[in-house]
């Protein structure tokens, strides 16, 4: 990671406006002050105005047009370069330790919960090392997120709605794995079975795993509502599970202790069967005990905001599942 002081990146325009000769004179004394003081800036400004120059040189050997079409598209590549390799970030104070928070201009690329604390946590941070990325510390662009994440973890709010660039995930199937991942709705959990099947991939399933291990966006593609077969929360992941249980138990998904781990409980939890529409009961005749896949929901009115119907013979609607059973 290569950490710009912010100033850097806020004079890049300039800099451009200079070489070109398109600069007002606020902007060029701008410029003249910064790269006297800046060498890395300097060098890109004498790259900038080479680059210019090499744009009169060929319109003077004629092919103006061109030359300059060519030229300005270099410019431009170059700019757009910038800009995409620019991520804001800032750490955030919450209930479960400090939280770093990243976005690019195309949305939030990292989550990440740091083991240290302040600004020294930051040399730990998968930011730290990650190529194509300069890492600026901007806390106004990544505040609204910090808000609305604070909201949900304080149960105000059940959804975060942000754009997301997934340019951290590893592979092609690791990208697949999160973007099913976060499909799961609030208050229901999937198992890394489920998941598998889910992105057509059924024998992946410990890749799927191992996928969901290394995601670079937790909570926002709820990597905490995939859990085991038998509905225990480590899966292949291990560790954690502390973590993992707060939050299913913020969203009202009951879980119990079993031994040295979380389990979720199944004969408390709605459940709707592969390639079904309706959603049934524990209990129902109809559901297999021991499912390839499938969705598990804390209350009835979850899986009707999916769109899903009661099932007709164990009518979920009529016999709910009791407060005490949850």
């Amino acid at each position: 990671m290569s950490q710009r002081a912010k100033s850097c990146v806020e004079i890049e325009p300039d800099l451009v406006a200079a070489a070109t000769g398109e600069a007002e004179p606020a902007q060029s004394r701008r410029v003249s002050d910064h790269v006297g003081d800046c060498p890395p800036c300097r060098r890109e400004f004498e790259q900038y105005r080479t680059i210019d120059h090499e744009v009169g040189r060929l319109a003077s050997e004629g092919s103006e047009a061109q030359a300059v079409a060519r030229s300005r598209e270099r410019l431009e590549a170059r700019l757009f370069d910038l800009r995409s390799r620019l991520v804001a970030y800032e750490i955030f104070p919450s209930a479960f330790g400090d939280i770093l928070i990243a976005r690019s201009e195309q949305g939030v690329l990292l989550v990440e919960y740091l083991r240290g604390h302040g600004r020294m946590a930051i040399k730990e941070s998968r930011l730290t090392g990650a190529p194509g990325i300069e890492a600026v510390p901007v806390p106004a662009e990544v505040e609204r997120f910090h808000r609305e994440l604070r909201d949900y973890l304080e149960g105000r709010t059940h959804r975060l709605t942000w754009p997301l660039d997934f340019r951290l995930a590893r592979s092609a199937f690791h990208r697949k794995v999160l973007e099913a991942t976060a499909a799961i709705p609030y208050g229901a959990v999937m198992s890394y079975r489920g998941l598998a099947c889910e992105i057509g991939r059924p024998e992946a399933v410990r890749a799927t795993a191992q996928a969901l291990r290394w995601n670079p966006l937790p909570i926002v593609v709820p990597c905490h509502r995939v859990i085991g077969s038998s509905g225990a929360l480590t899966g292949y992941a291990g560790g954690k599970t502390t973590r993992k249980q707060r939050l299913l138990t913020l969203e009202g998904v009951p879980t119990v202790r079993r031994r040295d781990d979380f389990e979720v409980r199944r004969d408390a939890m709605y459940i709707l069967a592969p390639g079904e529409h309706e959603y049934c009961l524990p209990t129902c005749p109809s559901v297999d005990p021991f499912p390839r896949g499938g969705v598990l929901f804390s209350v009835r009115g979850r899986a009707e905001a999916q769109g899903l119907q009661p099932c007709g013979a164990c009518r979920p609607d009529l016999h709910p599942l009791t407060p005490a059973q949850h």
